[in-house]
């Protein structure tokens, strides 16, 4: 798959198809981050491996990047809903970008773990891309229902979390986000979180302390999950991102369950799809409104 990759950026780059092809490379310490192949001769430093985490689609709304011209993109299945939402929300024309989706058997975190996010994954088998490497054919399906994801995975930890007492439940998130050191990590490298000004930033009039104390913390997390609820694709890049180690998936898979139970909607999986937030339907369930 590998050297499928590097063919076809050479390809795209010799025919003037796209100017920057963004993928994944060796860093000088050996580990895979973000690289960005402008000519033939470097995208023999493109890899593809069980270490590619990384969600390169927050590249595409950087200034920095937009000014090196069209772009292909290297993208795993749950990277490749983020394109969708980004076009659904109109911050980029979805026939700008050519999508390389790479059939993804799960990935492996630093410490050689594999990724959590990974155990209920559905999209494997990348989809609403452009070129795709790699035989689907190759790799377990995931859970076919929302029953069967439910099951598994995170959501296992997610269920024990909400089956504490409140009291003991708020005593868990308040260490966990005590945690929390305000560093802007998981903002930052997440697709979805473009505003040229965050909320948080903004001091006239503050909205939310820049320190990290207890009611700035849960104010910061608390927002961010909500300014991602029915948009998160899952992707695991904040949790991964946290220097802190904070679990903030359950955060997001809390609004995420919730979205597809009661709404149906699934994040980047239907192209032109209004957003969940900021649209209604008569057929909206009310029944969770307490």
């Amino acid at each position: 798959m590998q050297n499928q990759l590097q063919d076809l950026a050479r390809r795209l780059l010799a025919e003037k198809k796209v100017d920057v092809v963004i993928g994944y490379g060796l860093s000088g310490n050996g580990r895979v981050g973000a690289f960005f192949a402008t000519d033939e001769g470097q995208c023999d430093k493109l890899v593809w491996n069980e270490h590619c985490t990384q969600n390169l689609v927050v590249y595409l709304t950087r200034p920095e990047v937009k000014k090196l011209g069209r772009a292909a993109i290297v993208v795993k299945g749950c990277d490749a809903r983020a394109l969708v939402v980004l076009a659904n929300e109109g911050q980029l024309q979805r026939e700008e970008v050519i999508a390389i989706g790479m059939v993804c058997a799960g990935v492996v975190d630093e410490g050689g773990q594999r990724c959590a996010k990974c155990e209920i994954c559905t999209s494997r088998a990348p989809a609403n891309v452009d070129e795709v490497i790699g035989d689907p054919a190759s790799v377990p399906a995931g859970p076919a229902s929302a029953e069967e994801r439910f099951a598994g995975g995170k959501y296992v930890k997610l269920e024990k979390l909400r089956a504490m007492p409140r009291a003991e439940r708020f005593a868990w998130w308040k260490k966990e986000l005590s945690r929390c050191v305000r560093c802007s990590a998981c903002r930052q490298v997440c697709p979805l979180c473009y505003c040229k000004v965050c909320v948080a930033d903004k001091n006239r009039p503050v909205r939310i302390e820049t320190s990290a104390t207890p009611s700035a913390n849960f104010a910061w997390n608390i927002l961010r999950a909500f300014h991602l609820a029915g948009r998160c694709v899952g992707c695991g890049a904040c949790t991964a991102a946290c220097p802190a180690g904070i679990d903030l998936d359950l955060l997001n898979l809390t609004l995420a369950q919730t979205a597809e139970t009661e709404f149906g909607a699934v994040s980047g999986t239907v192209p032109g799809a209004l957003p969940l937030i900021g649209s209604f339907s008569q057929e909206d369930k009310e029944d969770f409104i307490q």
